[in-house]
């Protein structure tokens, strides 16, 4: 099959990433028996999600080190949005292929699977592995169960490249990611008695202001990288919810906000102020009033940065096969910063742009997809002997 042919395939599995991924990659896993490769799956806790890992040994039948294509199964939601077409089959005009997962990031996926044939006919110097994962968009939570399965393994690749849209240029660093919840606990009171109350919203609503003043200063720290899109580290708050009527004092609110820091800063830098403020500037007041008041604080996801500090091989290498010796540094995550957490030279480099994923009338264009296909077969050209 050619890429377009997978790409079909794929974008009609409904892999959102609140439902399972396995009929997908159960179909990729027979797909690859059927070329007598020996793929693996590493699953989820509850068994319905899986990664999928393969190999194609190099010449000599190594299968250690070699490089990685890395994508992820799952799709973010097309609930409320106006889709033009039925986002879970591939609608090809004027082109383009319309479909949710389009760009992000099937048609990387596609491209790979459909060269599958030209990887086993290449004699190898080193092996070729292909990576797919579950809950990418939700955490980033599939890859590191793949990368654990790896070192029991005893499998270490030396390089990756993670097929995010990045319209072929190559990626050499992003942002990570940090989300949490924070939970405000007061007291309840008739509002005609709010000095015998503690309301939680307001309380909360503070500690909001005082986050945001976090990200002003961190706009203007000297440390900036002007090499990203967005130079600085950001903050935002993201999701409230609190109060059950208009007369009454609440007792609790809830917040979610993220925090998206450049390579070289560290979370504790944000948390660590925000804890203090609690301990000395909330707490104490809340709990004159209700000593039983609480702030309870939780970090949820956790996705490393990807920094720049990687293998100079592997740029020159992704050079040879680019348009472009353009080295850029994007805001958005990927599962790249948990590659090279684990020792593997790891660059982004995709077909597709990403300003059209997640939105609806997601698209790719057939040229990105020749583009891709194209330096697929180069790589494998450079990588044989």
């Amino acid at each position: 099959m050619d890429t377009l042919d997978w790409l079909r395939q794929l974008i009609a599995f409904d892999t959102t990433s609140r439902q399972s991924n396995l009929a997908l990659i159960n179909h990729v896993a027979s797909y690859l028996e059927s070329r007598k490769l020996s793929p693996w799956l590493a699953y989820n806790v509850s068994g319905d999600k899986a990664n999928l890992f393969v190999t194609i040994a190099a010449s000599d039948g190594s299968t250690s080190g070699g490089l990685v294509f890395s994508g992820h199964t799952d799709v973010v939601p097309v609930d409320g949005q106006d889709w033009l077409s039925d986002p879970f089959v591939a609608d090809v005009h004027d082109g383009c292929v319309y479909g949710r997962g389009s760009s992000d990031m099937k048609g990387f996926i596609a491209s790979v699977l459909a060269a599958v044939p030209a990887m086993q006919a290449a004699r190898l110097k080193r092996p070729l592995h292909i990576a797919l994962s579950f809950d990418e968009e939700i955490g980033c939570l599939g890859a590191p169960i793949m990368l654990a399965e790896l070192e029991k393994r005893g499998l270490q690749p030396q390089f990756c490249i993670v097929g995010e849209p990045t319209s072929m240029q190559m990626v050499v660093a992003h942002k990570g990611i940090h989300t949490f919840c924070c939970e405000v606990h007061g007291k309840n009171v008739h509002s005609s008695l709010t000095p015998n109350g503690v309301n939680a919203i307001e309380y909360a609503a503070r500690l909001i202001v005082f986050i945001n003043q976090l990200a002003q200063e961190l706009q203007q720290r000297a440390d900036l990288d002007h090499a990203f899109d967005v130079p600085f580290a950001t903050v935002s708050t993201g999701l409230i919810r609190g109060g059950t009527a208009i007369n009454i004092v609440p007792d609790y609110c809830t917040f979610e906000f993220d925090y998206r820091n450049l390579p070289h800063m560290t979370v504790e830098e944000l948390i660590k102020p925000i804890e203090h403020y609690i301990t000395t500037e909330l707490l104490p007041t809340m709990q004159t009033v209700a000593p039983e008041a609480t702030i309870k604080l939780t970090h949820n996801v956790q996705v490393p940065a990807l920094n720049d500090a990687n293998d100079q091989q592997l740029y020159a290498l992704i050079n040879q096969l680019v348009d472009t010796d353009q080295r850029a540094k994007v805001a958005y995550v990927t599962e790249g910063g948990q590659f090279q957490n684990s020792g593997i030279s790891t660059v982004v480099c995709g077909p597709g742009s990403i300003t059209v994923a997640h939105k609806a009338n997601e698209y790719i264009e057939l040229e990105q997809l020749n583009r891709c296909d194209h330096f697929l077969h180069k790589l494998i050209q450079a990588q044989s002997l």
